[in-house]
């Protein structure tokens, strides 16, 4: 039994070694047969891995010098601010518009429609690029063997314009598919197209859709028609080539494509299309560019009245290109018209309305040589430009036009001042004292009525400027700029009520907040009406034969005034026309003697050559008996 159990246990052991050996070999058999998918995963791995960190240096060497995000809805390195004439037009800058920014629910759906059917018509169903046009492109430019189309998308197109430089190389237009993604994350579609609009490059100096629409067509992009946006659109491929002012014929071309793009992409119906093609599509006259003299006024006040505010401001004006574009053809043709002589004098003009709201400035002859606005700073003695204000007081004192006034040689204390060319008149009504600008017989009223009070009168009607208590205040020794004297003269204009001189109206910013807004310009009653209609009747008589006689326009009924400084120093014309109040200065900055120049002569002719030009024609309405020739015909018969 013994021995059994020996012989058993060891027939036993060996059996156990057995089945561990073949479960090791089985085990070991499996793992092989997984072997292969082991190695192939963890080299995959690896080059997962491997490519990660490429990606990752890549990515980071690209976005290394990407622009800042932050300011997205801002251009240039500060806040973006744009100048709106009175109209609501966009004021040219120096040869660049920068329209007021549009809502895309302002605009007609056709006018982003436009768009889109030509740049992406795919736009609101990709994801910031599109694949195929990318593709696409490749295919054509590498059969070109040059750049001939591109696959860019809109969102693309906005990159490139708000964030990077024009540059076509493969860093800028993998940059431009990062920002893209970017953005279409960032923003909702309708929010790119909005940005796309008011940014893109349209030509002529014209950036966004506002100012391409006011530069071409005149008018706001809110009211641009099919064939209208049509021509717009097709400008983006080619400003330059496309263009309607310089090449009519393919801006048609273009915009007749664009239409039928519109019908193949759904937004057009093929009887709207006909119907678009058949309307014409006119040009507006080109505006005007603004007076830079002008511009730099508007943004000295803009920064007092803004108070730092930091965001996109729009600024409303008073300017009116058609006024200044009188102003500036009136200053040139007015200087040749006068004659030689005034080759290196310099000049200033100012026009306002009736409520101080300067439509027109020259700041001086040129821009370019000298930025000094002589408009606003320059301050000079406006001669007998100030006598009004004496005639007013004096009128506001019960005299009449009609009035007696001794004009001979007068003296008082030790000063004794002359007429021009020392001649005088003797008797003279108060009306040809101030006709023929006689200095003797303006002491001699001044000094009836009372210094203290012609002083007063000429602070009522808005003179800004410190006034002497001596007997020269009559003959105007008292500087003032151009400005501020045709704000004292606007009372003349509106029935005698002083106004606040203003180049705003309102600013805003790019998301509506109101940030000044003016609300009032009459600050109170200068004179009496009587008063005023009295003193403009005498000035009537200045332009009508007086030493104004070369500033009178036919058709409308000028009051104004000439003056000239001791020496011809300074040369001025003051007055009001048609609801418009002109002044002219013409002088040398160092205070120079003028060789002869009177207020009567070349600043009367400027003045006459801008204010005719600024005002609309006269209407001439023919007398009363005369309006029926056949009824007066009749009457004498029967």
């Amino acid at each position: 039994m013994v021995r059994k159990k020996t012989k058993t246990k060891a027939k036993r052991r060996p059996k156990a070694k057995s089945r561990r050996r073949n479960t090791r070999r089985r085990s070991t058999s499996r793992f092989a047969a997984f072997a292969p998918f082991s190695r192939a995963a963890a080299e995959l791995s690896v080059f997962a891995f491997t490519g990660l960190v490429i990606f990752a240096a890549i990515f980071a060497y690209f976005a290394s010098d990407l622009p800042d995000t932050a300011e997205l809805w801002r251009e240039g390195d500060g806040p973006k601010i744009t100048l709106l004439a009175a109209d609501g037009a966009p004021i040219m800058m120096h040869g660049v518009s920068h329209g007021a920014p549009v809502k895309l629910a302002s605009l007609p759906r056709h006018v982003p429609n436009a768009v889109l059917a030509v740049e992406d018509r795919n736009f609101y169903h990709h994801f910031g690029a599109n694949p195929v046009s990318i593709v696409r492109a490749l295919i054509v430019n590498a059969n070109e063997g040059s750049v001939r189309q591109g696959g860019s998308t809109i969102t693309q197109q906005l990159a490139k314009n708000v964030f990077l430089s024009g540059e076509r190389t493969m860093k800028r237009k993998i940059q431009e598919l990062m920002l893209s993604l970017w953005l279409e994350h960032k923003f909702r579609k309708d929010e790119i197209l909005t940005l796309y609009l008011n940014r893109v490059y349209f030509g002529a100096g014209a950036y966004g859709i506002d100012a391409a629409s006011y530069r071409y067509f005149g008018k706001s992009a809110s009211k641009l028609t099919v064939g209208e946006a049509a021509v717009l659109a097709g400008l983006l491929k080619a400003p330059s080539r496309y263009s309607p002012t310089s090449n009519p014929d393919d801006a048609g071309k273009r915009g007749r494509l664009v239409i039928e793009q519109m019908v193949t992409a759904g937004f057009l119906t093929r009887r709207e299309a006909d119907a678009a093609i058949a309307e014409p599509v006119l040009l507006a006259t080109p505006r005007f560019e603004a007076a830079p003299y002008f511009i730099d006024h508007v943004m000295r006040e803009a920064r007092t009245l803004s108070q730092s505010v930091d965001a996109d401001l729009i600024i409303r004006t008073t300017f009116d290109p058609k006024v200044q574009a009188a102003a500036e053809t009136g200053l040139v043709a007015g200087l040749a018209i006068s004659g030689d002589g005034l080759e290196n004098i310099e000049g200033a003009v100012v026009v306002m309305d009736r409520e101080g709201a300067v439509r027109a400035m020259i700041g001086g002859r040129d821009y370019g040589r000298s930025q000094y606005n002589r408009a606003t700073q320059a301050k000079r003695q406006p001669g007998s430009a100030f006598k009004p204000f004496v005639y007013l007081a004096a009128m506001s004192r019960g005299e009449m036009a009609d009035s007696m006034i001794i004009d001979a040689p007068v003296q008082i204390g030790k000063w004794s001042p002359g007429n021009y060319k020392d001649k005088f008149y003797g008797e003279v009504t108060l009306r040809e004292a101030l006709a023929r600008s006689l200095n003797s017989a303006a002491i001699r009223l001044q000094e009836r009525v009372g210094r203290g009070y012609v002083r007063e009168t000429a602070r009522n009607m808005g003179w800004s400027e410190s006034l002497n208590p001596g007997p020269s205040l009559a003959l105007g020794v008292d500087e003032i700029s151009p400005l501020n004297l045709a704000a004292a003269y606007v009372p003349f204009a509106n029935g005698g009520f002083q106004v606040v001189p203003h180049v705003i109206d309102r600013i805003e910013t790019a998301d509506g907040d109101i940030i000044f807004r003016r609300t009032g310009t009459i600050i109170s009653e200068a004179a009496s009406p009587s008063a005023i209609a009295a003193t403009n009747d005498m000035m009537l008589s200045v332009t009508e034969w007086g030493t104004g006689k070369a500033a009178k326009i036919p058709g409308y009924k000028v009051a104004g005034k000439t003056g000239t400084s001791q020496n011809s120093r300074d040369a001025w014309f003051a007055g009001h026309a048609g609801g418009l109040v002109g002044v002219v200065w013409l002088g040398h900055d160092n205070n120079a003697p003028m060789d002869g120049i009177t207020g009567g002569r070349a600043p009367a002719i400027i003045w006459r050559e801008m204010m005719a030009r600024a005002l609309p024609p006269p209407v001439y309405v023919m007398p009363e008996k005369a309006q029926d020739p056949i009824a007066a015909l009749l009457q004498s018969s029967g």
